[in-house]
């Protein structure tokens, strides 16, 4: 009998972690974060009701209520109303007594930006030099490099010389030839990932160049091409590419040492193909218009200073973004320009969203469903990065890759965490507590 009793116990626990409201309860999240004025919903489906309690009134209603505690029908879905900034704590007590969910709150002012979709140009010089090769010098029939034999390596980034600053490739060659002059080495301060290090290299006579020579390719700026995501008049920054320029020989990040975006007129795509990712070309004006400046170039793309909305922009006026917990599968739109420096609303679907609770470029996969932009371009071509995702009149995220093997499919990264480079900080209850 305590077998059979057992048993039956056991298949009406399966069938309750089966049912609907058993589900429906262990999907609800143990956090809400949402901007003041938003509302959220939440059901428990369960057939009883409870007693709710609500820590602090004067941040969040519980279906209008601005009461301390009262009784929910649990059966019918409730919703949480957001009044003032702050962090609250909800309970659902069953009987009055027994806790059967705690949430916490925490409910942010509001925030708005401007979305872009304005291609830019990108001109940035890098903090001190980067290496980026070897090169062999001719020294009595032999070939060797001082560099390499110094040990500096490809990715180093030589900050300073001989204590100097280093702001550009001429004052490498002017020190350089300097010292090779007066037969002494140079002290070279190397950024190797986290390490400084010192490196003695003195410079060699190269005798088919006749000159002084390091033995060592370099590197001391970067240009380009990309999409502008937002701006945001009340910080006075933006954020664009919504991924992070790296060196094109070494593929290492490179560090900023100053830098601007400019306006730039889209003159031609070249499609994407299967296997062949397209891209815009565009010009650079010659003495254009300086929209910012570049202050950091991480993950999620290029950040700074921006003091008015550019032109040229579908949106003049700021709207709500969005966390990244509430990016939900469905339809969408991106703003980017085909032709020109008109932006343009194309219809985008994002097909997968991944459960971030950091950081991470990867934040959803989008499919590009517009036929007249496929026409264009084949789907997501190069220059297209940071072009703006929006979703139910929110900024959700920006366009970050393609798919080499299906250009209509790329990857875009959650708004929050180019809010977050940019220097808006959206917390989370994790940062708080600690």
């Amino acid at each position: 009998m305590r077998k059979w009793l057992g048993l039956v116990l056991v298949m009406m626990i399966c069938a309750f972690s089966l049912s609907t409201p058993f589900q429906t309860f262990a999907s609800l999240p143990n956090e809400f974060r949402f901007f003041s004025g938003d509302n959220k919903q939440v059901h428990f489906a369960l057939p009883v009701s409870a007693q709710v309690v609500v820590e602090h009134p004067d941040i969040v209603h519980v279906n209008g209520n601005a009461q301390h505690s009262f009784r929910l029908d649990l059966n019918n879905p409730f919703s949480l109303h957001s009044v003032s900034a702050g962090d609250t704590q909800v309970q659902v007590k069953l009987f009055g007594k027994i806790p059967l969910k705690t949430f916490q709150v925490h409910v942010e002012p509001e925030l708005r930006v401007i979305p872009g979709g304005q291609t830019i140009g990108v001109k940035m010089k890098s903090d001190g030099v980067l290496v980026v090769g070897h090169h062999k010098l001719t020294v009595e029939g032999q070939k060797i490099s001082p560099g390499e034999h110094a040990d500096v390596r490809v990715g180093d980034r030589i900050i300073s010389i001989n204590g100097q600053k280093l702001q550009d490739i001429a004052t490498v060659a002017k020190l350089t030839a300097e010292a090779g002059k007066a037969n002494k080495p140079l002290q070279l301060t190397i950024k190797r990932g986290k390490q400084t290090i010192q490196v003695e290299l003195k410079p060699t006579y190269d005798d088919t160049e006749k000159a002084y020579r390091l033995g060592l390719y370099i590197r001391d700026s970067a240009a380009g091409v990309g999409t502008l995501t937002f701006y945001s008049p009340d910080f006075g920054v933006y954020g664009a590419l919504g991924h992070v320029i790296t060196d094109m020989d070494t593929q290492t990040p490179i560090e900023v040492g100053s830098g601007e975006i400019v306006h730039t007129n889209v003159t031609s795509i070249s499609k994407s193909q299967n296997g062949e990712p397209g891209e815009k070309r565009a010009n650079f004006f010659e003495n254009g218009k300086v929209l910012g400046s570049i202050h950091r170039n991480t993950d999620f793309g290029i950040f700074g200073k921006m003091s008015e909305n550019p032109d040229y922009g579908m949106f003049k006026e700021a709207i709500p973004v969005a966390f990244a917990e509430e990016v939900k599968e469905g339809p969408a739109k991106i703003l980017t320009v085909l032709s020109g420096q008109k932006v343009e609303q194309f219809d985008i679907e994002i097909v997968h969203t991944a459960k971030q609770s950091s950081p991470q470029t990867k934040g959803m996969v989008i499919k590009v469903k517009d036929p007249r932009l496929i026409e264009a371009t084949g789907g997501i071509v190069q220059g297209m990065s940071g072009s703006p995702i929006i979703q139910d009149g929110k900024l959700v995220g920006a366009v970050t890759h393609v798919f080499v093997n299906d250009p209509t499919s790329g990857y875009g990264c959650f708004i929050e965490w180019m809010l977050q480079d940019a220097g808006i900080q959206l917390n989370r209850q994790q940062q708080r507590a600690g």
